[in-house]
């Protein structure tokens, strides 16, 4: 799956926001563009120390929480069970539940649009609030680089 390219445009990450009817706050705005401009899925603490002093730790949690709900961004969870956030992809802007491949070799975060996530039946007294389906491996770009050693 080709990556989209870079929305660092200001105006396309507002525009991304105010289309779900939110304000964009320097805060949304600073989080989206780092995750958008991201080689990898990156941790709450790393999130925080490429941001630097600008916004608390507080507000990052609220602003990553926030960018999950709303589909722009996603939450995995990596092999040390650290919660990893990356862009979602505009094509998702509904933010259908579907797999996603995190590749264990470069920290990518991939969308897989077709892998529908089926919602599992729950016992009598249970009630479901979201269904995680991550695949780990390596990413054909890691896979390529391994064989070519």
């Amino acid at each position: 799956m080709p990556a989209s390219p870079p929305l660092a445009d200001s105006t396309a990450l507002i525009a991304r926001i105010h289309a779900l009817a939110a304000r964009a706050t320097p805060a949304r705005i600073a989080v989206l563009r780092l995750l958008d401009e991201a080689e990898r899925a990156l941790s709450h603490r790393e999130i925080e120390d490429a941001l630097g002093t600008g916004f608390d730790r507080v507000t990052l949690y609220r602003v990553l929480d926030w960018l999950v709900e709303s589909g722009l961004a996603h939450r995995v969870i990596d092999a040390g069970r650290v919660f990893r956030f990356s862009l979602a992809s505009p094509a998702n802007a509904t933010h259908t539940a579907h797999a996603h491949f995190r590749c264990e070799a470069c920290g990518k975060v991939f969308c897989l649009d077709e892998i529908p996530v089926p919602t599992p039946a729950l016992p009598a007294g249970f009630s479901g609030k979201a269904v995680e389906y991550c695949i780990t491996g390596q990413c054909a770009r890691c896979d390529q680089s391994e064989q070519e050693k």
